[in-house]
């Protein structure tokens, strides 16, 4: 693995701030900049390895905001293991798969994975959902089913996948949106873990710049929580800014990957 110069730390905790920041404002969507971050401005020349340490950094920013989440009551624990323990397993898989790819096509099917992130922040979240939604037996096979899907997603790329978990979750229980995104970290911390513990296994994690960006990611929530509570309101506005950022990205990194299925193309 190629050792990261001091500057390129610099960069790593710089890029866990923004990371933090937007997910502190505007919530679910934020960690999907973290594997973007790290190859084109970090400077992580191998995909895998921006891959298995971003895992590793959004599973930790996971469990601080899961932290938050559970001292507020907003998160239904009995939901969250079935949905976790059965993502755990397509998180398993998805990994495994994923660092068989090579490491540009990885890239270019992620920015495809981003648009789909793009559109699914666009979308209208007004259902307000049963406050008293729980887990029985009737909707468990429903919650296994949609953890299994998304744990693959997640593993495959690396990603928190909390964009998939929430709507995930309030699919197959109807619970509101605030309970969905609070119990969507069990499953993201959960999800990152096993992605990181595959990749560390394949010696593809820096574990100094995933220290580094979890340190910035957690000054960077706590600066994004409190604009959005001065914001008050007008926190869709900035999703919506914030959805066309993850757009002009994912086109960018679908051009610089591109070379990767277009053999005689160089960037």
């Amino acid at each position: 693995m190629t050792m990261m110069t001091t500057a390129q730390y610099l960069l790593g905790g710089l890029s866990g701030g923004l990371v933090g920041f937007v997910l502190g404002l505007v919530g679910g969507g934020g960690s999907i900049l973290a594997v973007p971050l790290m190859v084109y401005l970090v400077g992580v020349p191998n995909a895998h390895v921006a891959i298995g340490t971003s895992a590793l950094a959004v599973a930790a920013n996971a469990a601080a905001g899961l932290a938050s989440h559970a001292r507020a009551h907003h998160v239904k624990w009995r939901c969250g293991g079935i949905y976790a323990a059965a993502g755990i397993i397509g998180a398993l898989a998805g990994s495994t798969f994923g660092k068989m790819v090579d490491g540009d096509k990885l890239l270019f099917f992620f920015a495809l994975v981003m648009v789909l992130v793009g559109a699914l922040m666009l979308k209208g979240r007004g259902n307000p959902g049963n406050p008293g939604a729980e887990c029985n037996r009737e909707k468990a096979p429903k919650v296994v089913a949609y953890g299994l899907g998304s744990g693959l997603f997640s593993g495959f790329f690396g990603i928190g996948g909390g964009f998939l978990i929430v709507p995930g979750l309030v699919a197959s229980t109807d619970m509101p949106m605030l309970m969905a995104v609070g119990t969507s970290l069990v499953a993201v911390t959960a999800f990152g873990l096993t992605t990181a513990a595959n990749y560390a296994f394949s010696g593809l994690i820096d574990w100094p710049l995933a220290a580094v960006f979890v340190v910035g990611g957690v000054a960077g929530s706590i600066g994004g929580t409190r604009m959005a509570q001065t914001l008050g309101g007008h926190t869709g506005r900035l999703t919506t800014v914030f959805a066309g950022l993850i757009f002009v990205v994912a086109c960018y990194m679908l051009w610089r990957s591109a070379a990767a299925f277009l053999p005689g193309m160089t960037i």
